[in-house]
Formats: C-alpha cells, sequence, structure tokens
C-alpha cells in the first residue's frame, strides 16, 4: 500500500526534476539540430565541415555570434544519448583533409554528436552575466526515415495502388519491368509462401536501387535501401500487390498488409517517437543539382519528396504524430549542396529554383508551421572558379579534382534558367527532357586543402546556414 509519504516523495521528486530541467534550459540551453538529406545529398560532409568552422571559425563570417566575438570557445562533448551512435567526426574530417583527401562514407543509421559553445549573451543582460554554454546536439539521419512518414497515413491497399502506378510510369530501367513482371505472375488471393514474398520484396527493393541510382527522391521504405540489422526480417519483407477482393486470412496479400502494417508500427514509429519528435531544428539537404541533370520527372519528385517533408513537420496535424509532435521544431531549412559546382554568378538561380520548389510544396502541403528558407551552399568547397574561350566565347567554370582518375578538369555545366518555372513547368507536366539547355555534373574529389590557423574548411554559405538555423539562439 502506498502511503502519503511516498505519494509526497514522488511528488517532491518530479518537482525537483522539472527544477533541474528549467535550470537547464535557463543557464545551459540545448539546441537539437536534425540534419537529413535525399540520396547524395552530402550529410556526413555538412556535419562534419559544419563542427569544424566552429571550432575555428575563422570562415564563418555570416554567423553574427561569430563574427561578433560573442563565441569565446568550443569544444566536443560525449553525446547526452548511450544507446546513439556517436558521429565519427574525426575520422571524416581526416577522411577530407588529409593528404590524399577523399569523400567519407554516407549516413546508414542514426548517429549524433554534442557540441558546446560558450557564448557571451548580448542585450540588456551583455553585463550583468558572464558568458554561458549553449549545447549543439546534433542528430544525423538517413532523408529516406522521414520520407517513411507518408506511410503512417497510407493503407496497404493505398501505398501499393501508389507504388504500383509510380513504378509503371517511372520506368526506372530494365528493373520497373522485372518487379511489374513478378507482380503480375503472383495471385495475391493465393495462399502465402515465404520464397515468393522474398522474392517479390527483392525484385522490389531492386526497383528502388535503380530508381535512387537515377537521382529519383520517392523510395519508400527507407529501411529497404538501408536494413541494417534488419536485412531479411519479415518486417523488410514484403511488396506491393494489386487489389485482391475478399482474399483470405492465409493469403499472399493479407501476410503482406501485416508486415507493411508491422513496418509502420514497429520501424518507422519508434523513428519518430524517439528521435524525430525531439528536434528544434532541422536541415533538409538536396542534391538538385543532381536532380536537375537527371531530368524533369526527378525535379518533379524532389518537390514532392519536399512536400511530404514539410507535411511531417506540419503542427496540428489530427494524427498520430501531433500528439508527439506539438510546435516544437521551429526552422527548417532545404538547402542545394554542391553550389561549388557551379560558377558563383549561378548560385541565384540555383537559390531562385529552390525558393519556387519551397513555396510550391508549402502550398501543397498547406504548411503554417516553422520558419522555413531555401538555399544554395557547398559544406565543403571542391572547386576553384576560372573563365576559358570556347568557340569564340567566354564561359564561367569550375576546376576540380575528378573523383575518377584524378585529373583536373573544368567543367562548365550550363547556364541555368532565370525563371524557375522553365524547370518546374516541365516537370510538373510529366516532360521526359528538358527542351532547352544541358545540364551536366561532374564528381569531384576533395581539393586538397591547406587551412591556417583558426579556419575551418573552405565552404560556401555555411555561415549563412548556421545563422538561421541557429544563430538567434547564441544572442
Amino acid at each position: 500500500m502506498v502511503g502519503l509519504a511516498d505519494i509526497a516523495d514522488g511528488v517532491t521528486r518530479r518537482i525537483e526534476r522539472a527544477g533541474a530541467e528549467l535550470g537547464g534550459l535557463l543557464f545551459e540551453p540545448v539546441i537539437r539540430l536534425g540534419v537529413t538529406g535525399l540520396s547524395r545529398a552530402g550529410k556526413t560532409v555538412f556535419i562534419t565541415s559544419l563542427v569544424a568552422n566552429l571550432m575555428d571559425r575563422g570562415r564563418m563570417p555570416q554567423l553574427q555570434a561569430a563574427a561578433s566575438g560573442a563565441i569565446r570557445a568550443v569544444w566536443l562533448q560525449p553525446q547526452p544519448d548511450d544507446t546513439v551512435p556517436r558521429f565519427d567526426y574525426e575520422r571524416h574530417l581526416a577522411a577530407l583533409t588529409g593528404p590524399e583527401p577523399h569523400w567519407p562514407d554516407g549516413t546508414r543509421h542514426v548517429s549524433q554528436l554534442r557540441l558546446s559553445l560558450k557564448v557571451q549573451p548580448s542585450g540588456l543582460i551583455a553585463g550583468l552575466s558572464g558568458p554561458r554554454t549553449v549545447h549543439l546536439d546534433i542528430v544525423d539521419y538517413p532523408g529516406e526515415w522521414l520520407l517513411d512518414l507518408g506511410l503512417l497515413e497510407r493503407s496497404y491497399s493505398d501505398w501499393s495502388a501508389h507504388v504500383l502506378g509510380r513504378a509503371r510510369a517511372r520506368g526506372a530501367g530494365a528493373d520497373a519491368g522485372v518487379l511489374l513482371a513478378a507482380l503480375e505472375a503472383a495471385d495475391p488471393a493465393a495462399d502465402f509462401a515465404e520464397p515468393q514474398a522474398q522474392t517479390l520484396a527483392s525484385a522490389y527493393t531492386d526497383w528502388l536501387r535503380t530508381a535512387r541510382s537515377l537521382g529519383l527522391s520517392d523510395c519508400t521504405p527507407g529501411r529497404f535501401l538501408l536494413p541494417g540489422e534488419m536485412a531479411g526480417s519479415p518486417v523488410l519483407t514484403f511488396a506491393p500487390l494489386p487489389p485482391a477482393p475478399g482474399a483470405g486470412r492465409r493469403s499472399l496479400w493479407r501476410e503482406m498488409e501485416r508486415r507493411y502494417e508491422a513496418y509502420k508500427g514497429q520501424v518507422v514509429k519508434p523513428f519518430f517517437r524517439d528521435h524525430f519528435a525531439r528536434i528544434d531544428r532541422q536541415i533538409v539537404l538536396t542534391d538538385t543539382l543532381g536532380a536537375i541533370h537527371a531530368g524533369p520527372r526527378a525535379v518533379e519528385e524532389l518537390r514532392g519528396a519536399m512536400t511530404d517533408i514539410l507535411r511531417a513537420f506540419r503542427p496540428g496535424r489530427n494524427t498520430w504524430l501531433s500528439g508527439i509532435l506539438g510546435k516544437r521544431v521551429e526552422r527548417i531549412l532545404f538547402a542545394a549542396t554542391k553550389a561549388d559546382h557551379l560558377h558563383h554568378s549561378q548560385h541565384p538561380r540555383l537559390t531562385a529554383i529552390m525558393e519556387a520548389l519551397l513555396a510550391d510544396a508549402r502550398r501543397r502541403a498547406d504548411f503554417a508551421g516553422a520558419a522555413t528558407a531555401a538555399m544554395s551552399i557547398a559544406a565543403l568547397r571542391a572547386t576553384v572558379e576560372e573563365t576559358v574561350r570556347h568557340e569564340g566565347r567566354s564561359l564561367d567554370c569550375v576546376r576540380g579534382r575528378l573523383l575518377e582518375g584524378g585529373r583536373q578538369a573544368a567543367l562548365h555545366p550550363g547556364d541555368l534558367p532565370e525563371d524557375p518555372a522553365l524547370l518546374l513547368g516541365p516537370a510538373r507536366e510529366g516532360a521526359k527532357r528538358w527542351l532547352d539547355g544541358d545540364y551536366r555534373v561532374m564528381d569531384f574529389a576533395p581539393a586538397r586543402l591547406s587551412m591556417r590557423p583558426g579556419e575551418g574548411p573552405p565552404h560556401i554559405r555555411l555561415d549563412r546556414a548556421a545563422e538561421f538555423l541557429f544563430g538567434d539562439r547564441l544572442r
């Protein structure tokens, strides 16, 4: 039997815990920054360069707290969540800045890093208190997992119809034909057989891989591409099927439906509950240039992915997430990476394309939540600019070390249109290719760096991104 003393003790402990949490918010506030991105967007490079440039702030003039000297010191601390892997900052930095620099491995799971900043307050309280400590908890997670949020609002039959329609429209090489042939040969109403489920799931996964390699964005369920320790489990062994009215309890269709629902309940929901719901600020990295190079369909899928992402952050929805998200996420930045693949004269056009994509996504998502912005950045600058003469005219190019072979090469990727509608219009209308313009991309390796004391790696607008994401919390 619980006595009054026990009840009083429990209440006292809760009050003490609440007071401790409030004190932490007041005196050592924590900013949880979510970093995610779609395929090949450069999440690992972004985090590594951001941390390096916060520790050595010589290249961060657009971060006001750095430019004013308000940031007195920055250091790494153990991440606060003991069950979350640490982001391997030191190894990734060595890969980017070593004698033979190379791109580090990409994100395959959730990881975390805590950066602590000693900041001198400004304003009315500047003369009344000394420096305070602000903790920046950076949470890295695959963008494919974020897009899984849309599954929570779709039944298995709705999801299947969506995927099959997309496969027929996409094509995505020979793998679409293999997938559709395998599905047509299956009888959804027949008794379930595990070998058949594995064959269908394998065909679907191969199609997702091909779609991702072609620069397409909507590749869900995300864990099919990044299975980790779940590889081969029933929760990752399902595929879309055509409708089967009246299918029995032991049928292929019913078992695929059960596994789809298990994926939502046992994989998607825990991720959003344990990680996503605790984020304060968010950056979503996109390989927009890669999508433009891949063609109108890839641009349209990028627009759709941005819409789905904004729906994930929209407050006040009557869904499972509304009870855990509320209005916690305050700022979301969509950043087109690899701006160093363009001459600086083209950067405003890339930014304008991102802003148009974001504006359309906001309208589609009926979004009225966190502050949002679009930007073009390069977390690590891998090229230099030069102007070359070609067929009697001057071309603004970028030069860098090619990923394959290591030789130096100059690139003029093609001029982006001044009016984003010239890209977004054909993409929305389902055009197969661009009628005007040939947009090329090259895979550059990191440049060999020579950094002066107090300087982090060279970048493009990383300081502006940091100012938008958390600069207000450092004042």
